[in-house]
């Protein structure tokens, strides 16, 4: 159960406790919401390795009362030694997903921090950061998904990066020295202490050519215009391509369109908004890539025949032809009522598995996302951004202060997740708490990966958490799709976070359970 917490001045919401209390500390001290979200993210990328960190990407949402919020892009760009036509010759038809240096774009995560942190931030870099080098050169306890998450790792994997073969253990003492010494020299030099520092030595040197000394140059930061839809009588508000967040506002769009159920105890509850999140995404392969037009993508006009489809089959059931997939969220709010949310992944799990040395630092393998289909608008190539799972959402009024900032790990299933927030906390109005607590179903494929759910045709299984309402298999089975029922402690679910201001100006969240290790800070 997550509980819905209250503060009245400022508030943090995370996946690892330390993180919270980190962002936490900042506000306490006079900082705004920029300074608590980066001294939270760089305590996660210390305390969860298995979820993000210093080798993986960044994107963020930053809500001030403006009427647009700023938009920060930090996922990183392939080097300039990608080479598709090679992998195609190896006889690959698509990229590596682990354990191969081409799935690692240049890592955007802290050119994203430095962007944060010189555009809104009060106090010091070095003192944003100083908390999560505590932690990393003095030792935190492992959480339950570190643990459970490190037995994946090879010996050799874990002796790299944790300094000994075995896996990790709950509460265990764990001292991770170089990714201290790394962000030592990011507060002495900013991005240059990182890409033209050791750690920057140290992936050119694993790059063997597929990085450059002037790819590390290039800031893998960048401020872009937001993507927004009014739904549910707010604006919702999120990163546009070559992030997938579009599928949120698509769907959300679409499923207050369709009208929704009386509740979620209803048999069409869960098969409309299943049919909502697949008339957004079906065709994302084909339409999510850098240069997407990620208006168009959202437009009244494309999304209307989806929306009447939908419920359509509602009432007639699945049909075959449809209408014109590791990461940790966070979020802040501070006193101004400026509210940060920020994602942050290594991609899968611990990423591509490869390691800097020196650092124990996982480097993502976020360039899986690439296509080797020659002239795909995603192919692999030097300078490009693959298409993007993560996916922070903010909410706004009409006029422009801040309603919500929420956001999910999950893979190609995080729009899924959010879909199900958003109707939870703004068309239902439940607590955040309680929404973010609510059992959830999610689009799967057996056997897979978590970013594999569009790549098919045939339509995905949808996989239905313990404890979810017993009319939701049947309703979807009636209708044609095939239903998994998880086990309790399935973790595909993805970990949320939300802090909302409610209507006499409180703040009020919560972090999601299922993490176990996660909390909401307030002051």
């Amino acid at each position: 159960m997550a509980l819905t917490r209250s503060a009245p001045d400022g508030a943090v919401a995370a996946a690892n406790h330390l993180a919270a209390a980190a962002g936490a500390r900042m506000l306490h001290q006079g900082g705004n919401a920029a300074d608590a979200a980066i001294a939270a993210a760089a305590a996660m990328t210390v305390t969860a390795p298995h979820m993000c960190g210093l080798g993986g990407d960044l994107f963020a949402l930053i809500v001030t009362g403006q009427q647009e919020p700023a938009a920060l892009n930090a996922s990183g760009r392939a080097g300039s030694g990608a080479d598709p036509h090679r992998l195609r010759g190896e006889g690959a038809s698509e990229l590596p997903f682990m354990h191969d240096i081409r799935s690692v774009t240049v890592p955007g995560c802290v050119d994203g921090l430095v962007a944060l942190h010189q555009r809104f931030a009060s106090f010091p870099l070095a003192d944003l950061l100083a908390p999560a080098q505590r932690l990393a050169e003095g030792g935190f306890p492992v959480s339950p998904t570190l643990a459970e998450a490190s037995g994946e790792l090879s010996p050799e994997e874990r002796t790299v990066a944790f300094g000994s073969p075995g896996p990790l253990t709950r509460d265990r003492r764990l001292v991770l020295p170089g990714i201290g010494r790394a962000l030592r020299d990011i507060a002495a030099q900013g991005r240059a202490g990182f890409y033209q520092g050791p750690a920057g030595a140290e992936l050119l040197a694993a790059g063997a050519g597929e990085y450059t000394e002037d790819d590390l140059r290039v800031r893998q930061a960048d401020w872009v215009t937001p993507l927004h839809l009014t739904v549910f009588g707010r604006r919702i508000w999120a990163i546009p391509p070559n992030s997938q967040g579009y599928l949120a506002l698509a769907g959300a769009w679409i499923a207050e369109q369709a009208g929704l159920p009386a509740g979620p105890a209803d048999e069409r509850w869960a098969f409309l908004l299943v049919e909502a999140a697949r008339q957004a995404a079906f065709d994302r392969p084909a339409v999510l890539h850098e240069g997407a037009d990620g208006r168009a993508l959202i437009a009244p006009g494309r999304l209307r025949p989806r929306a009447a489809a939908v419920r359509e089959r509602a009432s007639r059931g699945l049909a075959d032809v449809y209408g014109d997939g590791g990461t940790t969220y966070l979020c802040a709010v501070d006193g101004e009522r400026m509210g940060v949310s920020l994602i942050m992944s290594n991609a899968a799990d611990f990423g591509s598995r490869i390691v800097l040395p020196g650092h124990g630092i996982f480097l993502h393998n976020r360039g899986m996302g690439f296509s080797l289909q020659p002239g795909h608008p995603a192919e692999y190539a030097p300078g490009r951004r693959p298409p993007h799972t993560l996916a922070p959402l903010a909410v706004t009024s009409p006029a422009g202060t801040l309603d919500t900032v929420l956001g999910t790990m999950g893979a190609d299933a995080q729009p899924q997740v959010l879909l199900q927030l958003l109707v939870r906390m703004l068309a239902r109005e439940e607590k955040p708490g309680d929404a973010i607590a609510a059992p959830r179903w999610i689009l799967s494929r057996e056997p897979t990966t978590a970013f594999d759910i569009w790549r098919l045709d045939d339509p995905p299984l949808v996989r239905i958490e313990h404890g979810a309402p017993p009319s939701w298999a049947p309703g979807l089975q009636a209708r044609g799709y095939e239903v998994i029922q998880s086990p309790p402690g399935d973790q595909n679910f993805g970990h949320a976070q939300a802090i909302r201001v409610t209507a006499d100006g409180m703040l009020t969240g919560a972090a999601d359970p299922r993490a176990g290790d996660g909390a909401f800070a307030g002051q």
